[in-house]
């Protein structure tokens, strides 16, 4: 007859649900994982899976009573951790957001908002198609892998049982959070540079010729020149972009 004791489930338990709580905290803030068309359901199935699969192999975690206090504080320090990984990379796909609103705003198209369900809040359009190129990079690229691969060794650099709210390196984030205005200043001022030259122009143009519609003509030349400017650097947007996401990626790898 099989006997299993109460040590032997919570060392089950303990082994596999703390590192189900940091991974299940990554899907809930990172990029693309935690994107509302991503179903709640295929989110925990990945989450499940992936556990799963590493946590055979995970230093061996100290047993702990679930129920008990120091189990709860254990769980949400976990998920804490899993929060904190999420949101660093995401901070750079909001820059990436900025710099859409920033030449949205210059073009005159500060119109041309909607409601986002992702972040329940207005979004630009332009900031909707750079966050989606940007997300389009970051999974072509495989960066994808390299952050679950970085979530992953996560567990060797701070076991989930040696890991205390002291021993989190959080007080780095705030000051990540500048390079929100970094990457979004960075990708929006040559666009943003043009089209200053481009008012400029038409207002010197106004000021010799004050007969001309400023209102009729300006303001299709100022969107056309922003769109030209844009399908041109576009192009070389990638090798920032990736750069960026690696420096993410170090960034992860260096908050704890």
């Amino acid at each position: 007859m099989i006997e299993i004791s109460t040590a032997q489930i919570y060392d089950l338990i303990t082994a596999f649900f703390l590192p189900l709580s940091r991974i299940l905290g990554v899907f809930a803030s990172a990029p693309f994982f935690s994107h509302r068309s991503i179903p709640v359901l295929f989110r925990l199935g990945l989450g499940l899976a992936l556990t799963i699969v590493i946590f055979p192999v995970l230093p061996t975690i100290q047993s702990v009573d679930p129920t008990s206090f120091q189990g709860l504080i254990m769980l949400l320090t976990q998920m804490l951790v899993g929060l904190a990984i999420g949101f660093t990379m995401q901070i750079l796909f909001a820059g990436v957001e900025m710099a859409g609103e920033m030449i949205s705003m210059t073009m005159g198209l500060g119109f041309a908002s909607f409601f986002d369900p992702q972040t329940l809040g207005r979004s630009f359009s332009l900031s909707q198609l750079l966050t989606l190129v940007s997300i389009l990079l970051f999974i072509s690229s495989d960066y994808h892998l390299v952050f679950i691969g970085a979530l992953i060794e996560s567990f060797n650099s701070l076991p989930v049982d040696q890991i205390s709210l002291g021993s989190l390196s959080i007080s780095k984030l705030p000051n990540f959070g500048m390079t929100i205005f970094e990457v979004g200043v960075h990708l929006s001022l040559p666009i943003v540079t043009i089209i200053l030259i481009t008012n400029m122009a038409f207002g010197i143009l106004t000021k010799a010729a004050p007969q001309l519609n400023l209102f009729g003509v300006g303001f299709p030349a100022t969107l056309l020149a922003g769109y030209i400017s844009l399908l041109l650097i576009l192009t070389y947007w990638d090798d920032q972009l990736i750069a960026y996401i690696e420096h993410g990626l170090h960034i992860v790898q260096d908050l704890f």
